[in-house]
């Protein structure tokens, strides 16, 4: 009978509450299931900002390959390297835009990288404290430049310079050696190659600069201390110690910089004169694939001019492939040595 008393005055009351041991026991699990959650939901974002990526390049990449493709038929392989530009007679070719994109790129990098390396080794090594931030500043203030406004100085303030002053002193001098002497002859025209390559050079500096500045930062104190110690001068200690730490990080930094100047368009468009020939002079007009994308795209009256343009940027998709396949390689070269 007390039995039954106890399960009607529990019926009575409602329903039993769990013990503190059955409440500890359950929000252990609650707490896995949702980390196992956000866990799964965070890989599936993760997955899905990754593929994306994939999936918007692949489709440029087809795209740009679409559109190309009647150039390739009406003209092979030889769109590649001809060199004849005739818009009014439908004959289009590559050879001259790559020529001077290859060739503006390899000027900026031969002027930026050891002005970068320089500035690099000046601030982390040599600076005084106070004016470290500063010139750091103002190094970093460069690359928030837009690119039109370097080629209105470019066009407005440097050509005339290169012009008047630099490109006449080029001709006089180095235009008279043998061999190397092709490279400077001709008019002093102020626009051109080497202007360009100038310009793209002031550009890539700042990223490069960073990037190198960064990495030096990230050697050891001890090393430093320990090469000092040793009677090592500040070269050597740049040449052998820094130097040989970060050249992963250099190479990633010295590509960054050669990215922005292949890429590069309107300041170069300003400065380079827009002619589509090859020519020995790096003082001599050219043109670029993105500066002659942006000049005549606007202007492309038949769909064999507009292909061959899309042509040209699907041959700038390749060269930036193959120079990023190229760091690829060198840093895992780094590596191995």
């Amino acid at each position: 009978m007390k039995t039954s008393d106890a399960s009607d005055d529990i019926a009575a009351d409602g329903p039993a509450v769990p013990g503190p041991e059955a409440v500890a026991d359950r929000s252990p699990r609650r707490h896995q299931a949702r980390t196992k959650f956000g866990d799964r939901l965070f890989i599936l974002l993760s997955r899905g900002s990754a593929s994306l990526v994939v999936v918007v390049l692949g489709g440029v990449l087809v795209t740009l390959a679409l559109g190309a493709l009647p150039a390739f038929r009406e003209f092979g392989p030889a769109f590649v390297w001809a060199d004849r530009w005739s818009p009014a007679k439908d004959i289009f070719s590559a050879a001259a835009p790559i020529y001077g994109t290859l060739v503006t790129s390899a000027i900026a990098m031969v002027i930026a990288v050891p002005l970068s390396f320089g500035i690099a080794i000046f601030l982390t090594e040599l600076c005084p404290a106070p004016l470290r931030r500063p010139i750091g500043v103002a190094i970093e203030l460069l690359a928030g430049i837009p690119s039109i406004i370097y080629g209105l100085w470019g066009f407005f303030v440097l050509a005339p310079l290169m012009q008047s002053f630099v490109q006449p002193a080029l001709i006089g001098t180095l235009g008279n050696l043998p061999g190397i002497g092709l490279l400077f002859r001709g008019a002093p025209y102020g626009v051109g190659m080497l202007t360009a390559g100038v310009v793209l050079a002031i550009m890539a500096l700042p990223f490069i600069t960073a990037v190198t500045r960064d990495v030096f930062a990230t050697v050891p104190a001890m090393l430093r201390e320990s090469a000092y110690g040793v009677g090592m001068t500040t070269w050597e200690v740049v040449r052998y110690i820094v130097i040989p730490y970060c050249r992963i990080g250099l190479v990633g930094g010295i590509m960054l910089g050669l990215g922005r100047a292949l890429g590069e368009t309107m300041a170069v468009t300003f400065v380079i004169g827009n002619s589509h020939r090859i020519a020995a002079s790096l003082m001599a007009p050219a043109t670029t694939i993105s500066a002659s994308i942006a000049n005549e795209f606007t202007e492309a009256t038949t769909p064999l001019y507009t292909a061959s343009l899309i042509a040209l940027g699907l041959i700038l998709s390749a060269i930036t492939f193959i120079v990023l396949g190229l760091a690829k390689w060198m840093i895992q070269r780094s590596k191995l040595h």
